[in-house]
């Protein structure tokens, strides 16, 4: 009779997490996340079909998080609302690192990397496009040209108040 691991694919998802975080995407493997989970190999691909699915479906579930957090921010004031959108973003940036910063991940992902890009910068220019239109900034470009600012300033580290420096006059100029 085959064992029943109670939320075994949540265990997954969290035993994929921890050894990339700890090991690197090469040494994480499907095998390498079934023995800490106690299943065979052959249970991980019932669930996942690669190590790449397996890993994009904990960043698509920490991205989902993400989004609700830049969506529950109160939006009246747009310099403290872009400041959560930073704080939303590092946080996830820093949550997977490991990833973002690993030669051997960028090379496995560099293929979808512009698609995906444009998908995260339009998802975020929804989230912050009501904030642009209360100041004045009626236009799509506007919002998407913040959300490109954001997510590749924050991706390489600038605080937010370097960010705010350049944004804010941009939001002060409408006003």
């Amino acid at each position: 009779m085959p064992k029943i691991i109670e939320n075994l694919k949540e265990k997954l998802l969290e035993e994929a997490k921890r050894q990339v975080a700890e090991n690197g995407y090469a040494k994480t493997t499907i095998r390498s996340i079934a023995a800490a989970c106690g299943v065979g190999t052959g249970t991980v691909y019932n669930y996942f079909a690669s190590k790449d699915m397996l890993i994009a479906s904990f960043m698509v579930e920490d991205w989902l998080g993400c989004l609700e957090r830049m969506s529950g921010l109160g939006a009246e004031d747009p310099k403290a609302f872009l400041n959560g959108v930073h704080d939303a973003l590092k946080g996830f940036i820093d949550s997977h690192s490991a990833l973002f910063y690993d030669k051997d991940a960028a090379a496995s992902y560099s293929a979808s990397f512009m698609s995906h890009h444009a998908q995260l910068r339009g998802q975020i220019a929804e989230v912050i496009g009501p904030v642009c239109r209360a100041a004045g900034r009626e236009d799509r470009f506007f919002a998407d040209f913040v959300a490109e600012s954001l997510l590749t300033w924050t991706s390489a580290g600038k605080d937010f108040e370097e960010q705010w420096s350049i944004l804010g006059s941009l939001f002060a100029a409408r006003a």
